[in-house]
């Protein structure tokens, strides 16, 4: 239910009131209906529904050096509505009182979200929408690993994969500065660098310039993806914690479709509303 409800703030958002961005839904419905089964029930008023097949569930392939072969189509991997969905049962966010302030504000003023103004998502947000594993199929070590994206602006992460550090000092980004190894069968991505513009999730949780997050990616079998997540901002957060996520492989013959979230986007200027983060 998290997916469909996501799906209608990226593909229909409410503006304070009745107003829905037009033209994106029909976007998705090639991609979502793919196979007959496992209907999530109407995406809308017009009555499509998101159908997907069943995940695999063979063995996890690999590359010919033997690496765990991550590369492929999958969706899910992360939060959507809230992190805290991530939490072992019982767990509760160690937010900071200043952090627990700035979550109650944007609870005021869930429409500036800046995924809804067509901004990144950051680490580790998800949404719907599909995302790829590129990975090196050369006899050579990977200097690389790219994750592409196809919700609201078409972008990427790039994972440095050759054995460097973070920089000293770094300029901060939405996706921040990553770097990945192996170990075993689990891809780990170390991050720092980021700026403190995207929201956590849907419900507004926060963080700071200080967020650094280390990903363990494990594929499970062909068609399940484990994603642990170790998130620690001292300016956010009392301590250090983890939350832990499943990403299924898209249907057979799904492919990244173009998707530029300021095509035909009434949410903003068109609507008389006044993009906050232009400033």
């Amino acid at each position: 239910m998290n997916e469909l409800r996501d799906l209608r703030v990226l593909r229909g958002v409410r503006v304070r009131g009745l107003l829905v961005i037009t033209g994106i839904v029909a976007l998705a419905v090639p991609l979502l209906c793919a196979a007959p089964s496992q209907t999530l029930g109407p995406l809308d008023a017009l009555g499509q529904e998101v159908r997907r097949p069943p995940a695999p569930t063979g063995p996890s392939p690999r590359l010919p050096d033997g690496t765990i072969d991550l590369n492929g189509l999958w969706i899910g991997g992360g939060p959507v509505v809230s992190i805290a969905a991530g939490l072992e049962k019982g767990e509760t966010l160690p937010l900071l009182p200043s952090a627990k302030t700035l979550m109650a504000d944007r609870a005021k003023r869930e429409t500036d979200d800046p995924h809804l103004w067509c901004m990144p998502m950051g680490v580790p947000r998800t949404t719907p929408y599909p995302f790829r594993f590129v990975q090196n199929y050369t006899h050579r070590s990977p200097t690389h690993l790219f994750i592409l994206f196809e919700a609201t602006i078409h972008t990427y992460r790039q994972i440095f994969m050759d054995g460097r550090t973070h920089p000293d000092a770094l300029d901060p980004t939405w996706f921040g500065h990553s770097i990945g190894r192996f170990e075993k069968d689990t891809l780990v991505i170390d991050t720092v660098g980021f700026n403190d513009k995207f929201w956590f999730d849907r419900q507004g949780t926060p963080h700071t310039e200080q967020l650094h997050t280390v990903e363990r990616w494990t594929r499970l079998n062909e068609g399940t993806l484990r994603n642990e997540v170790t998130i620690e901002d001292p300016g956010a957060f009392s301590r250090p914690f983890v939350t832990n996520w499943t990403a299924r492989q898209a249907a057979s013959g799904d492919e990244l479709m173009e998707n530029f979230c300021q095509e035909n986007n009434q949410y903003g200027v068109a609507g008389g509303y006044a993009n906050p983060f232009s400033r």
